[in-house]
């Protein structure tokens, strides 16, 4: 069997994984190797690994890399340390493939690690940008470290096309995410209640917010001004955990002093993927700069107010409103989300992230590949040229 080494780093990156990863374990010819590091790792983050474990997948080695601070200086250093972790984990046991996920620095720090290996690389979710943060340039470098990419659209493919890669190498498959949105039971509003002791429904506003980490300077205006709007439109809030991102303890101690202040207010810390693919479809509108609210949110007809650039020049669907960081344009934005007439209009809604049967395909692709010499020997092409589909 071939042994498929994957990175996961956070909740963010597992509920993602999920539907391949039970694929693989469907297949006769993959082995799931799990490594977990970041944010799964450590406690003031929920200490998620748990979560891994609990999803009945046994993790074959914690890579410990995050450093407690959210300084640039404290994510840099991570960053080395990540490195060094997974040159250690590589050898002793080169697995035979390595698969990462998206654009956080401790997925690039594994597959940097992964060079000196001749190691090959399967990247999911290449090509998208997101202009406000350093994760964009993560991700385009993640790109020229892999050797397959699976990505979400065709103008996905085509950036990456753009970036030299040969077009044997890219896979269009859609948003693997979906897949879960697709099979995955949803909770009732008194689960949720139970489990994470939150009421969700149709007034209920799910906040996720992350720092903007090529604007970290202005993290702390950026949070006051929404936590101001939320304060004027009066609506019951739920809020997630941000990112370990630079100035992510900022973002987490606004929201918690939110919380301690206005009536009907909470923060998870974990949601998971149930619980929270579950919010989504009890909410009345998303709000905040997560890419959950421009991948998954659309699968649900959610309103999305997305304040700010974290992602911007991602492909977004008509249920997503595009406001600046200012309180008076987030009121505007999410008043207008709210409203009967948006929300109806979003009927029928198709999601741009594809139909969520992305697993099957990544599944096909790793066990058919040939790992050989020419996979991990790169030609830049300089033309750009027509891509595969799964579809």
């Amino acid at each position: 069997m071939r042994r498929i080494g994957v990175v996961t780093v956070g909740r963010s990156d597992w509920g993602i994984y999920l539907p391949v990863l039970r694929a693989m374990q469907a297949s006769a010819a993959l082995e799931p190797v799990i490594y977990a590091s970041g944010a799964h790792l450590s406690p003031e983050f929920g200490r998620t690994v748990e979560m891994i474990e609990a999803d009945g997948f046994r993790v074959a080695e914690r890579v410990e890399m995050l450093l407690s601070s959210d300084s640039p200086e404290g994510i840099a250093k991570s960053m080395g340390l990540g490195t060094l972790g997974f040159a250690q984990v590589f050898g002793r046991q080169r697995p035979d493939l390595l698969l990462v996920l998206g654009d956080r620095f401790e997925m690039h720090a594994a597959a940097l690690a992964a060079l000196p290996f001749t190691l090959p690389v399967a990247h999911l979710h290449g090509g998208e940008l997101t202009a406000g943060a350093i994760d964009d340039a993560l991700r385009h470098s993640l790109t020229k470290l892999s050797h397959l990419h699976f990505v979400a659209t065709e103008e996905y493919a085509r950036r990456v096309l753009q970036l030299g890669e040969e077009p044997w190498r890219v896979l269009v498959t859609g948003a693997p995410a979906l897949d879960s949105v697709r099979r995955m039971p949803r909770l009732g509003e008194d689960e949720l209640e139970r489990r994470f002791g939150v009421r969700v429904d149709a007034r209920t506003l799910l906040v996720t917010f992350h720092p903007v980490t090529l604007e970290f300077g202005a993290t702390a205006w950026q949070v006051e001004e929404l936590l101001a709007a939320l304060r004027t439109l009066g609506a019951p809030v739920v809020f997630t955990a941000p990112n370990a991102d630079t100035s992510g303890r900022t973002v987490r101690r606004a929201f918690e002093e939110f919380v301690r202040r206005q009536p009907g207010a909470a923060l998870v810390e974990n949601f998971g993927t149930e619980g929270y693919f579950s919010a989504m479809a009890r909410a009345g509108a998303m709000v905040g700069n997560s890419s959950s609210g421009i991948v998954e949110a659309a699968s649900f007809a959610l309103p999305v107010v997305n304040i700010g650039t974290r992602q911007q020049g991602r492909v977004r669907g008509e249920n997503v409103l595009d406001v600046e960081y200012g309180r008076d344009a987030i009121v505007a934005g999410v008043r207008r989300a709210l409203s009967p007439d948006f929300r109806a209009g979003l009927a029928g809604l198709v999601n741009p992230y594809g139909d969520g049967h992305a697993a099957e395909a990544i599944v096909r692709r790793l066990e058919d590949v040939t790992l050989d010499a020419a996979l991990v020997t790169k030609r830049f092409v300089d033309a750009s040229s027509t891509v595969g589909s799964s579809h």
